[in-house]
């Protein structure tokens, strides 16, 4: 469980945030200048250096989308034209890609960035450039909202690249792309002319997440139980046929039954976040999705039971082990009363898990106004901006150390000795620590708050 040691304000993380950013200028330019385009997307580090994976092309939007907020951070217009120009030159084929979920990580974290610093004013952008960051997010919304498998009782998700029958918990986060698109006026436009509401389905995404990858304690099965609320399944898994539920599954995790902390943690970000941006949306545009008090409530009680289990099941410093399950921990006496231990040899940590809950828990904190969640988010942080976990070796493309991918298939480079992965990166790591001290130094500035929809035009 998170131990909250002290009390912490954003400013008191200042001085680590300032020597992050001053490392992770060093490491984008790294890979800029070592990457060769044909390898296709860098994917995690091994021995330090940034290695490629084919599954999806799923990294490429961080690759990108970490040197705007490297500008963002640091005001330094090298890396804005370093992040506009791949947007430009490489991001097309992401917007119109019908086969992954992964919409909100490639096109959110480029065009979708480029657009809320137009429109905060952090440069010149002519009208023109900002009218092709919104037909650039408008279609990345409509083209992930077609990718949809209908329920029986009403409603309906979008499916994982594994198939029609296959709801993954990560998808929360690729939900900005359908918000986005919406705010811009867009609609899905079906087979004879149906108009279909990027709102409401991405509320219905958010609530068949809700109810099939979420537990809350009410015993639908045997391990629902209430000490476990908030545990997440990976993966939930229907009958094509006719869209019947018919059980929990995983591909990055132990087990259906356990949970594995990345998963959590997509989920803690995800219902977060979109209830931040809920709040810009009228009362009337709730009328398809059964009113706006039923939609907030079905969010927050998620969002609470996540956030809440995470701090239940990381260590004392806030970092998680990869899958509360692991068969490994039962030999860690203790792990969880003690910090997290990246150099053990019987269960990795993932310290990209904890970049990404920490933010999930700092936007529910401003939702649901209980500092609670804010210090348990501001201790995590502390925890991985500094060593072991920040990467300060120069040769080292990473930012953020002991970062797991998917360790059941054996993906995860494991140094000569050991017998768990340690030392490495991820893209998607090391653009969630970038983009959570982002946050973070906003808020101790007195900076616009940071959210991926932008400043409101009201």
């Amino acid at each position: 469980m998170i131990q909250i040691d002290r009390r912490r304000a954003p400013r008191d993380l200042l001085p680590k945030i300032d020597r992050l950013f001053a490392l992770s200028a060093g490491k984008i330019r790294s890979v800029e200048d070592s990457w060769r385009p044909e390898d296709g997307a860098p994917v995690f580090t091994v021995e330090g250096r940034y290695k490629a994976r084919g599954w999806t092309e799923w990294t490429q939007g961080f690759q990108f989308g970490s040197a705007i907020l490297q500008f963002d951070a640091t005001g330094d217009a090298a890396f804005l034209d370093l992040g506009r120009a791949r947007t430009l030159d490489r991001m097309a084929p992401h917007l119109t890609h019908a086969g992954v979920h992964d919409h909100g990580f490639n096109n959110v974290s480029t065009y979708g960035n480029l657009w809320r610093l137009a429109r905060e004013k952090r440069f010149t952008a002519c009208d023109w450039e900002v009218r092709f960051y919104e037909l650039a997010l408008k279609v990345s919304g409509a083209v992930q909202a077609r990718r949809w498998t209908r329920l029986p009782a009403g409603g309906g998700f979008i499916y994982s690249f594994n198939g029609a029958h296959s709801l993954f918990v990560d998808t929360l986060r690729s939900l900005r792309a359908l918000a986005l698109a919406h705010r811009l006026g867009q609609t899905l436009m079906e087979e004879q002319d149906e108009r279909i509401d990027l709102l409401d389905r991405l509320v219905q995404h958010a609530r068949a997440t809700a109810q099939y990858n979420v537990y809350f304690g009410r015993g639908r099965d045997r391990y629902d139980v209430p000490a476990a609320r908030g545990r997440v399944a990976h993966e939930s898994l229907f009958n094509v046929v006719n869209g019947t539920y018919r059980g929990p599954g995983t591909q990055q995790g132990y087990s259906p039954f356990s949970t594995w902390t990345r998963g959590l943690a997509w989920a803690m970000l995800g219902f977060a976040e979109q209830l931040e941006f809920l709040r810009t949306v009228s009362d009337e545009a709730f009328e398809r999705s059964g009113g706006r008090a039923a939609v907030e409530s079905m969010m927050t009680e998620a969002a609470r039971a996540t956030c809440d289990h995470y701090i239940a099941i990381a260590a004392a410093d806030g970092v998680p082990y990869w899958d509360s399950g692991a068969p490994g921990l039962a030999a860690l006496e203790g792990w969880g009363d003690r910090p997290a231990d990246p150099f053990n040899d019987r269960e990795p940590v993932d310290s990209s898990a904890a970049a990404i809950a920490a933010q999930g828990l700092l936007r529910l904190a401003r939702v649901a106004h209980d500092d609670r969640y804010e210090q348990a988010a501001l201790r995590v942080l502390d925890t991985i901006l500094d060593e072991p976990y920040l990467s300060v070796d120069r040769d080292h493309q990473g930012l953020l150390l002991h970062s797991v991918y998917h360790w059941p298939n054996g993906w995860d480079h494991v140094p000569p000795g050991a017998r768990t992965p340690r030392g490495e990166s991820s893209q998607w790591g090391d653009y969630h620590l970038r983009e959570a001290a982002l946050y973070v130094k906003r808020l101790a500035e007195g900076a616009p708050y940071l959210a991926f929809f932008g400043p409101r035009d009201d």
